[in-house]
């Protein structure tokens, strides 16, 4: 077993596409271990809708990177409080969601530093008053699979429950959502304080069984490809929104110069249907903005350039496209 050395990185795009480029392209007969902490981010699963599991106002504030995984499973937030591990193996069927099979090192580190931590469930590791403090997912091709975790040593909880507070919009969508848990910091658990520095070496002495476990560094040319990975996929609106399942969305608001209601259908991160309703005096054809914004890719700066040159307070009031836009989403 080998410690892949990611040099630091932060960057959850970065560090989800070493992820991918070692199960696909690494010794496929070799087991691997990687470590990483990201940067504040949100980090949806495979077949989620990132649009029902997030908070956008909130995570726009705060420049919350958005990124999603190739595992499924549920969204976790990561921030530089956060201790993520990745186990990679060759390909057993055994070993497809026997997330106790991996993380059972984990567990036994957790309980030596005097937390009473089991496996429980499906894939939560939690404590002894049920409180979780690591989730888990898979993924697999057909030579190499990882199961792979984050640990909340000591994350900011007020930006977590912020991040994926959604406002209650109607949603209708196939993607599988998120079930909210109670949490805790690793960190308020131990007897006495440490760093994360401190508790990932003690991570990794209970996996490797040694102080210095054997490292695997990857080459220039390996780096490059990593890099490309993460701008070609990590880093686009199509992977990370685009990649949502279909769904129906309903917004509904009452301005100033009456209540519009949005009903919209968005497939592969496009609208491909909308209508508006609501009792607000429109002059103008509500059909004209309908059409102009088909098609269009269902984000902030896609639908302000589509409405560019369109005067909103003819179709609906006295309303500016900024704000139209933040309505929409």
């Amino acid at each position: 077993m080998q410690l892949i050395d990611n040099e630091g990185h932060q960057d959850p795009r970065i560090n989800l596409a070493l992820e991918e480029y070692a199960v696909r392209n690494f010794d496929p007969d070799q087991e691997y271990v990687l470590f990483y902490v990201n940067q504040p981010s949100l980090i949806i699963g495979k077949h989620q809708n990132t649009i029902e599991e997030i908070n956008a106002d909130y995570v726009s504030e705060h420049e919350i990177t958005v990124v999603r995984r190739i595992s499924g499973g549920g969204t976790v937030y990561h921030d530089l409080g956060n201790l993520n591990f990745s186990f990679m193996t060759p390909f057993d069927a055994q070993k497809v969601n026997n997330f106790a099979h991996f993380t059972a090192p984990i567990v036994r580190a957790l309980q030596a530093l005097g937390i009473e931590a089991e496996m429980t469930g499906r894939n939560d590791i939690v404590t002894a008053d049920g409180r979780k403090i690591s989730g888990n997912a898979q993924f697999s091709t057909s030579q190499k699979m990882f199961s792979h975790g984050t640990l909340l040593f000591n994350s900011d909880m007020s930006r977590l429950g912020q991040a994926l507070r959604v406002r209650p919009d109607k949603i209708e969508s196939k993607g599988i959502k998120s079930v909210r848990s109670r949490v805790a910091n690793i960190l308020s658990l131990l007897p006495k304080p440490m760093s994360l520095g401190e508790f990932k070496t003690h991570i990794s002495r209970h996996i490797f069984e040694a102080d210095t476990p054997p490292l695997r560094r990857l080459t220039p040319q390996e780096w490059k490809e990593v890099h490309a990975l993460a701008h070609s996929k990590y880093f686009t609106w199509e992977w990370n929104y685009g990649k949502s399942p279909a769904f129906n969305i309903q917004k509904t608001h009452r301005f100033d110069f009456g209540q519009i209601d949005a009903r919209l259908h968005i497939k592969n991160g496009k609208i491909t249907n909308l209508k508006f309703y609501g009792d607000f005096l429109s002059i103008g054809n509500l059909a004209e903005v309908e059409h102009s914004l088909t098609d269009c890719s269902y984000n902030a700066d896609a639908l302000a350039q589509a409405l560019a040159y369109i005067d909103l307070e003819h179709y609906f009031g006295p309303i500016k496209v900024d704000e139209f836009v933040r309505f929409l989403c």
